[in-house]
């Protein structure tokens, strides 16, 4: 077995955790605002401020994993966010659950970039979408998993053990992350020399800089965040409103939540589907269209399905069409990060980090934006329009993308020889 596969399982775990300790306090959401009194526009800050604080340290955690390795930079995200998701379970009111989620934020912020400096340096490029495929399909299993888990222990120990328990299960990833992987295939004892050379040409572990000025003067390079802005716009509702949608918009019980799981089981089928199809179609016809049709693809589908849940009566309709919406998105998503590692080459956790970073943003602006339309207008309904704008825009970008296009000098908007001289 190729020891690459080893590091992709416990890559894919460490997915799983992400997806347990971020869809924990969904699931408990509509508990936690009764026991903390909060109101729509209160738990839109408590879900929106981990994602600000989230998409603020994203850059600098990509470069710094850019310039030592992910090995040192994943044991201390796991580390910091397993002892906030503990925490989190010890807050007594509105202000300390706003602290106690800012930091959680801070740092959890550079899983995703670290986990595609690994990719960067272990996997070759024809299977990175596959990669990602499973990857992002294990996060998925973490969100699937995460009800069947939380609401047994809220119901018997209350919401705050749940909290408490995910937070040794990080701490138990980290120890074993540090003590089993190294940050190249040279590095790592028990790896064939013909894996090491399938890895020949790969990014290794030397120190890099994203060369900014190159980058910011690239289109193709911010079609990257606002793909992510768009999508993550939607996606993000998974995470933060769901539960408290089904219970309070579609009547749904605290046992029924169980049913919460469907949409992340159907989004793992979607992350393998996306990655698996961008491997056999980046084979057949080429990285580019291998790639972008699929992005348009998947959120056109999500965007139509969104626009249809507004219009639905029935609860489990709307469950259903919420699941499409969910998997179209996780369809094209594997891509998402595949074209990170396509154009970004030596930079890549950068350039995730540029990703991520549109991620917590638009995951901000959405928590906040739910909460007080919400609020001002008692629909639940009415939020979900700008998602469905959004995701057509998200797949136009698509189209005009170009993953053949590295950050090279050739990529730049204006060439330096067309800018006019300094007098």
């Amino acid at each position: 077995m190729r020891y690459r596969n080893r590091v992709l399982a416990l890559l894919s775990l460490l997915t799983v955790i992400t997806y347990l300790d971020r869809v924990c306090i969904s699931v408990a959401g509509p508990r936690i605002q009764e026991s903390l009194h909060l109101t729509p526009a209160q738990w839109g800050w408590v879900t929106g401020i981990f994602t600000l604080s989230y998409g603020a340290f994203e850059i600098p955690t990509g470069l710094l994993g850019d310039r030592i390795g992910a090995r040192r930079v994943l044991t201390r995200v796991v580390l910091w966010w397993s002892a906030f998701t503990t925490f989190t379970g010890m807050v007594g009111g509105y202000y300390s659950m706003l602290v106690t989620r800012f930091f959680f934020g801070a740092g959890e912020a550079g899983a995703y970039p670290n986990i595609s400096v690994v990719i960067a340096r272990w996997v070759p490029v024809e299977e990175r979408g596959r990669a990602f495929g499973f990857l992002l399909a294990a996060a998925q299993v973490g969100g699937a998993i995460a009800p069947l888990l939380v609401v047994p222990i809220q119901i018997h120990y209350g919401w705050r053990a749940s909290f408490y328990v995910f937070g040794i299960v990080g701490v138990a990833w980290a120890l074993l992350w540090y003590s089993r992987y190294r940050d190249s295939p040279a590095e790592m004892s028990g790896v064939s020399a013909a894996e090491i050379a399938e890895t020949k040409g790969l990014v290794t572990s030397t120190r890099h800089m994203l060369p900014w000025g190159l980058a910011l003067r690239s289109i193709n390079f911010w079609r990257i965040p606002i793909i992510c802005f768009c999508y993550i716009y939607t996606n993000v509702f998974f995470l933060t409103w769901f539960h408290t949608y089904l219970v309070k918009a579609r009547g749904f019980s605290e046992k029924q939540l169980l049913l919460s799981s469907l949409p992340f089981f159907v989004a793992a089928c979607a992350n393998l589907a996306g990655g698996l199809a961008s491997h056999l179609l980046v084979k057949r016809v080429g990285l580019r269209w291998g790639r972008c049709s699929l992005g348009v693809i998947g959120l056109g589908v999500a965007g139509l399905s969104m626009i249809a849940v507004v219009f639905t009566h029935s609860p489990y309709v709307a469950l259903a069409l919420l699941c499409v919406v969910n998997g179209g998105i996780t369809f094209q998503q594997p891509i998402a990060f595949a074209v990170c590692l396509d154009i970004g080459g030596a930079y890549s956790g950068a350039i995730v980090g540029v990703l991520n970073t549109a991620a917590g943003v638009a995951g901000f602006l959405s928590s906040l934006a739910f909460g007080y339309i919400v609020g001002h207008t008692g629909s639940y309904n009415l939020p979900f329009v700008p998602m469905a704008a959004l995701m057509f825009i998200g797949a136009y970008t698509w189209l005009k993308f170009d993953p053949t296009q590295r950050l090279t000098p050739a990529a730049i908007v204006f060439p330096a020889s067309a800018l006019p001289e300094t007098p």
